[in-house]
């Protein structure tokens, strides 16, 4: 497994991440613990989450108890700022919210401090300022130790970058957003933002939920007890993913990968690797043969014919919409 630094800090995270956001959702406790074994087992010391993942908190709850006396070999990264509930004081980056959540969240871990602490999305009705007082606090009061962003666009990153270094208080590390292979409209503006501020980028949703592995196919429904398969149970996201341009660009990938011997996963883990501003690779996984699939895949790195192709496939303007999660 290779460490990076995360972003400009001193924290070393590895290549690969484990995205929980699986847990207590399509995977229960017994299939939590089995995947956090053989991620820790592999190498893998990132693992992020959120206070919203597997539906009120459930995600932390599992993998605080997965992790138990391990909790010293993991880096965990949560977030805050989704609703967790209905009203005003269950959402937002209000100072008086971050505090409950912070709270909330390392009793549900079953730790006295997170590693990074990440805001889910901008927050219109609270100013940045606000927030960013909050969080340093947290660092300050030690039950944080560095600090991200997940969803902001490059002028949110760039102000509060600004606001942080005028004021002395910590700085955003790294910055969460969807990044693939055929999601490539970060790198009109908010990557190049990232590394001038020494921000790691880590992709969400690199594997495009399933479809950069090859497992769906055109024409054919999903099989149950994928992700795909419940979302379109329940109407949702699946439609941002499952497109004819998308099978298409695909397709077309799969032959650059067939014409030089190896898999759509290695492509999909080895070109986002060999970005210099990405930190880590998110990725999820339901079992542990999908963890040790993901952390082989990663040492692969694309040629630079390779990677001429992939330009002429997935470009950053083709890209479809753009979900947050």
């Amino acid at each position: 497994m290779e460490y990076r630094n995360l972003g400009q800090s001193g924290l070393k995270v590895s290549a690969v991440g484990l995205g929980c956001n699986n847990f207590g959702m399509l995977m229960d406790q017994q299939q939590t613990n089995a995947v956090v074994s053989t991620a820790l087992d592999q190498g893998i010391t990132l693992f992020d989450t959120a206070d919203v993942y597997g539906g009120q908190g459930k995600s932390e709850s599992f993998l605080g108890k997965a992790l138990g006396k391990k909790r010293d070999q993991a880096v965990i990264a949560t977030k805050f700022g989704n609703p967790m509930g209905d009203g005003p004081y269950k959402t937002g980056a209000s100072r008086r919210y971050i505090m409950q959540a912070a709270e909330a969240s390392l009793k549900r871990l079953k730790t006295d401090y997170i590693d990074l602490y990440q805001i889910h999305k901008p927050d219109p009705e609270t100013p940045i300022e606000e927030t960013l007082r909050a969080m340093d606090d947290l660092v300050r009061d030690g039950k944080v130790r560095h600090i991200g962003c997940s969803n902001f666009n490059s002028w949110q990153l760039v102000e509060a970058q600004w606001l942080s270094k005028t004021s002395a208080s910590e700085c955003f590390v790294s910055a969460q957003n969807r990044y693939s292979l055929l999601s490539r409209e970060i790198e009109l503006d908010l990557a190049s933002a990232a590394e001038k501020y020494g921000v790691g980028i880590l992709p969400f949703f690199p594997l495009e939920s399933g479809l950069l592995t090859g497992k769906y196919q055109t024409g054919k429904p999903p099989k149950k007890g994928t992700r795909w398969h419940a979302w379109k149970e329940r109407g949702a996201l699946a439609n941002a993913f499952w497109s004819e341009e998308r099978f298409e660009q695909v397709n077309k990938l799969q032959a650059v990968c067939d014409s030089h011997g190896h898999s759509l996963l290695e492509l999909a883990f080895g070109w986002l690797l060999d970005r210099p501003y990405v930190s880590s690779v998110i990725a999820g996984a339901t079992k542990p043969t999908q963890i040790k699939s993901n952390v082989k895949a990663a040492e692969f790195r694309p040629s630079p014919e390779e990677k001429l192709s992939i330009d002429e496939i997935t470009r950053p303007f083709a890209s479809g919409g753009m979900p947050g999660r």
